[in-house]
C-alpha cells in the first residue's frame, strides 16, 4: 500500500518535495505518517540550585503527566518527595519542618532553658549596688549635718593620751531652735545662752565601756587657758568654782581644759546636745521604756512619775533627766538617773527595728544630728562608736559610776583625789575598773 495520496507515488521525489494538494474534489483521506524521533538536545550542566524560600502554605504534591522513555529529557516535573508540608511534613512521618508554615527542610532549634544562676548573680549584684549607694548617700547626708564647732587644738597643756577613746558628753540647757510653745511645754524657761546641765566621760576601751558622771556642782580649779575667740592667754589664778562655771565662762574648750587639768585624763572627742534635740530623738524612736523604782514629782522640771515600768516620751524624758529638787537637791542622784536613761536610750535605739527601718532611722538621725555639736575631728564613724559604747554600758560588760567624792565645801562636791588618780590609771591602761564612787 502506498504511503502517499492519490496522484503521488513514492517514486516522485524529484519535484517539489513538500507535496501539493489533491486534484480530486474529494477530501483527502488520512494518511499515515512515519514515526519521527525528536532529537535529544545536548546535556547542559545544571545551574547551581538555590534553596527556595519556604512557602507559607502547605503544597499539594503533583503527579507528572509525562512518562520516562528512558531518555535524558527533563520534563520539568518533580516526582520526588516534597519536604515540609505545613505542620511537620508527612502526616505521622516525623517530618523535618521547622514549625507551622515551614515548607523548607529546616531543622528547628530547641528553646534554651533560662539561666537561673546568671539571673541570680545579676539580681544580687544589683541589690549590692543599691544598698551600697543608699549607705554611702546616707553617710554623707548624716556627716554633713554634724556641727563641728569645737576646736580642741585650742586647748593647751594637754595630758598624754592613753589606750582607748575618751568622749566628753555634755547635755546643755540650750534652747536653740525652740519655740515659745516648746519652752513652755518642756518647762525649760527662756534663759538666754546655754549652760551645762549634765557632763559625763565615756571611755571606750578593750575591757568594756565605762561611763563616769561628773556632777556639775563638782569643786574644780580653773587652770590657765587660751580664749576660744580672742586667742588670748589667761593665766591661772588658783580659783576654785563649780565645774559648770567653766563652760559658762568660755565654752566647750575651757570645759575640756578644766576636766583634763583636774583629772589628768586626755579627752579625745567632745559631744554636746541641747534640750530640744534630746526630746526629739526620744519621740523619733517612739519613746524609751524605763523602770522607775520610786514615784516622784518636781514642779521645776515638770516631772510626775509613778513607780514601775513605763514608756517615756520626749517631754517626760527631759523632765526625768533634769529632775534635781525631788532628790533633796542632790546632784549625785540626778546623775544616776541620767546614766540610767542614756543607757536605755542607746540600747533601744541601736536595734534592727530602728536601723533597718528608714521611717524610724532617718527621723531619729535627723533629730539628733540637727542639734549635736561636736569637735572638728569627730567623724560619723567615731560618733557611731560612741553610741554603741553607750549601749554596751548596760550590756553586761560595761560600768557606770559617779566621780568618787570625798566630801563637800561651800556647797560644792570635792573629788577623792586618790581614787580619781587610780581610776584614770585604769582607764588609760584599759584595765578593769575597780574604783567605786564611795
Amino acid at each position: 500500500m502506498s504511503d502517499w495520496p492519490e496522484g503521488r507515488n513514492n517514486d516522485n521525489r524529484g519535484g517539489n518535495r513538500y507535496g501539493q494538494g489533491s486534484a480530486s474534489d474529494r477530501p483527502e483521506s488520512a494518511r499515515a505518517m512515519p514515526h519521527v524521533q525528536r532529537p535529544v538536545p545536548p546535556q547542559q550542566p545544571a545551574p547551581p540550585q538555590r534553596r527556595p524560600a519556604p512557602p507559607r502554605q502547605p503544597q499539594v504534591p503533583q503527579q507528572s503527566g509525562g512518562h520516562d522513555d528512558g531518555s535524558q529529557y527533563d520534563s520539568g516535573f518533580n516526582t520526588g518527595q516534597v519536604y515540609g508540608g505545613g505542620n511537620g511534613g508527612r502526616r505521622g512521618g516525623g517530618g523535618h519542618g521547622g514549625g507551622p508554615g515551614d515548607g523548607g527542610y529546616v531543622q528547628g532549634r530547641p528553646a534554651a532553658a533560662p539561666d537561673w544562676r546568671r539571673r541570680i548573680k545579676i539580681g544580687a549584684l544589683v541589690l549590692v549596688v543599691v544598698v551600697l549607694g543608699v549607705s554611702i548617700g546616707t553617710y554623707f547626708w548624716a556627716d554633713s549635718k554634724l556641727k563641728r564647732d569645737v576646736d580642741l587644738s585650742r586647748v593647751i597643756e594637754r595630758p598624754k593620751s592613753g589606750d582607748g577613746t575618751n568622749y566628753l558628753i555634755v547635755g546643755s540647757d540650750s534652747r536653740e531652735g525652740m519655740t515659745a510653745e516648746d519652752k513652755k511645754k518642756l518647762h525649760t524657761g527662756s534663759v538666754e545662752g546655754k549652760r551645762t546641765d549634765s557632763m559625763m566621760i565615756l571611755h571606750d576601751g578593750g575591757d568594756g565601756p565605762t561611763l563616769v558622771s561628773l556632777p556639775r556642782d563638782s569643786n574644780v580649779e580653773i587652770p590657765s587657758y587660751k580664749g576660744s575667740d580672742s586667742g588670748k592667754l589667761y593665766p591661772a589664778r588658783g580659783r576654785f568654782t563649780k565645774l559648770n562655771a567653766a563652760y559658762a565662762e568660755d565654752g566647750p574648750e575651757l570645759l575640756v581644759r578644766t576636766v583634763e587639768f583636774n583629772t589628768g585624763l586626755h579627752i579625745d572627742h567632745y559631744v554636746e546636745i541641747g534640750f530640744g534635740g534630746f526630746a526629739k530623738i526620744v519621740d523619733a524612736i517612739g519613746g524609751v521604756e524605763l523602770d522607775i523604782p520610786k514615784a516622784f514629782k518636781d514642779k521645776n522640771s515638770g516631772a510626775d512619775f509613778k513607780a514601775g515600768k513605763q514608756t517615756l516620751n520626749g517631754e517626760q524624758s527631759l523632765a526625768f533627766v533634769r529632775t534635781r529638787y525631788a532628790f533633796a537637791g542632790s546632784d549625785l542622784d540626778r546623775t544616776k538617773n541620767q546614766q540610767k536613761f542614756l543607757a536605755a536610750l542607746a540600747s533601744q535605739t541601736a536595734t534592727a527595728s530602728t536601723i533597718l527601718n528608714p521611717f524610724k532611722l532617718y527621723p531619729t538621725m535627723g533629730a539628733g544630728l540637727d542639734t549635736l555639736v561636736v569637735d572638728k575631728d569627730m567623724s560619723l564613724w567615731s560618733l557611731s562608736q560612741m553610741f554603741f559604747a553607750m549601749k554596751g554600758v548596760t550590756g553586761g560588760d560595761g560600768t557606770s559610776m559617779n566621780m568618787p567624792i570625798s566630801g563637800s565645801t561651800g556647797g560644792n562636791l570635792v573629788w577623792d583625789k586618790a581614787k580619781v588618780k587610780q581610776l584614770v590609771e585604769q582607764l588609760n591602761n584599759n584595765e578593769k575598773v575597780t574604783v567605786t564612787s564611795k
